[in-house]
């Protein structure tokens, strides 16, 4: 069988192959590809006498072994099979690439499998919010959530959120009841609507707004996929905002990846007996969120991008939330 960087067609189809055979976020896979590109990372990955540029020859072994037996003859096949399907990608030569990953680095995604407007990605980084928490959100949650995805739409805001269950979902909905733009940038295929129960909600999405995975079609979700994402989710927008998350909720390494990257990150704070609410209050306790009682709050974070002394302008009320109209919403489990 011939070696697959000779069965490419240059860089776009020689990423398209790497998604299909390394997981996302793999750090030797993507630091060769950083520093080579695609069909050199191919041929690098085969040819097991090659000298890999800043690996010694013992990590070089392990990532190959870790690597080359997804390796098969369908590959080819699958490629042809996802080209005549029209699906679409983006690699970071391509006009839509959302420089904002480029952030990442070597954990930037080898592509993005794209169905939708993908112009929602080319847009200034202060122009996205991604909203994303608990997927067993409370009533209190999803409102909030909702006022909040809906008010910054109207602003023409892009909200971002994982297509989940409970706050993402709301954030998605909100958006596309004002008319606005949404993302979802999903952990499995874009063709593999997950969770099943969000199928409607996410072909609306990709009929109207975006969707978009690092992961080639027909791919199912991981729990490693879903943490590989949050990455995106963090890096992509100029402000990550948790409405709620419980303490162990893993919709917090979003702010923890957005942190990283200099990303602006707000937390609502909620009541004290909701556990749903504890994943904000220790955000804010750290120091690793600003307070968010309304959408100024949002606005004023996002106008920080351009001024880095400025933070929340507390001269301007904040516009405030609705109250909810449920009471104190229940404790929600941890996920």
């Amino acid at each position: 069988m011939a070696r697959l960087a000779e069965q490419v067609a240059g860089e776009r189809q020689a990423r398209m192959m790497l998604s299909m055979i390394a997981e996302p976020d793999d750090p030797a896979t993507g630091h060769i590809l950083h520093r080579a590109g695609g069909v050199e990372t191919l041929r690098l990955l085969e040819d097991d006498q090659a000298a890999v540029p800043e690996m010694n020859r013992t990590d070089a072994i392990a990532w190959r072994n870790r690597v080359t037996p997804r390796i098969g003859d369908y590959l080819t096949a699958r490629l042809a099979e996802a080209e005549r399907a029209g699906m679409s990608t983006l690699i970071p030569t391509d006009a839509h690439w959302p420089h904002a990953l480029n952030d990442l680095g070597p954990r930037a995604p080898y592509l993005l499998w794209t169905r939708g407007a993908t112009s929602f990605l080319s847009g200034a980084l202060g122009d996205r919010v991604t909203i994303t928490g608990s997927r067993a959100a409370t009533d209190y949650g999803v409102q909030v959530a909702a006022q909040l995805a809906g008010d910054l739409a109207r602003e023409e805001r892009t909200i971002v959120a994982g297509g989940a269950y409970g706050i993402d979902a709301a954030a998605h909905r909100a958006a596309l009841a004002t008319g606005g733009s949404t993302i979802a940038i999903l952990a499995g295929g874009v063709d593999r609507p997950y969770p099943r129960g969000n199928a409607g909600l996410l072909d609306r999405i990709g009929d109207v707004g975006l969707l978009a995975s690092e992961m080639p079609p027909g791919v199912a979700p991981t729990r490693y996929r879903f943490m590989a994402r949050a990455r995106l989710l963090g890096t992509l927008s100029g402000a990550t905002v948790i409405p709620e998350a419980s303490f162990r909720s893993g919709s917090l390494l979003v702010p923890t990846e957005a942190h990283r990257h200099s990303r602006a990150v707000g937390a609502l704070p909620g009541p004290v007996t909701s556990a749903a609410s504890s994943g904000p209050h220790e955000l804010i306790k750290r120091g690793r969120a600003e307070i968010i009682t309304g959408t100024t709050d949002v606005t004023a974070l996002l106008d920080s991008l351009h001024d880095p002394g400025r933070l929340l302008d507390r001269q301007t009320p904040s516009r405030q939330f609705d109250t909810p109209t449920a009471g104190t919403p229940p404790a929600g489990p941890r996920l």
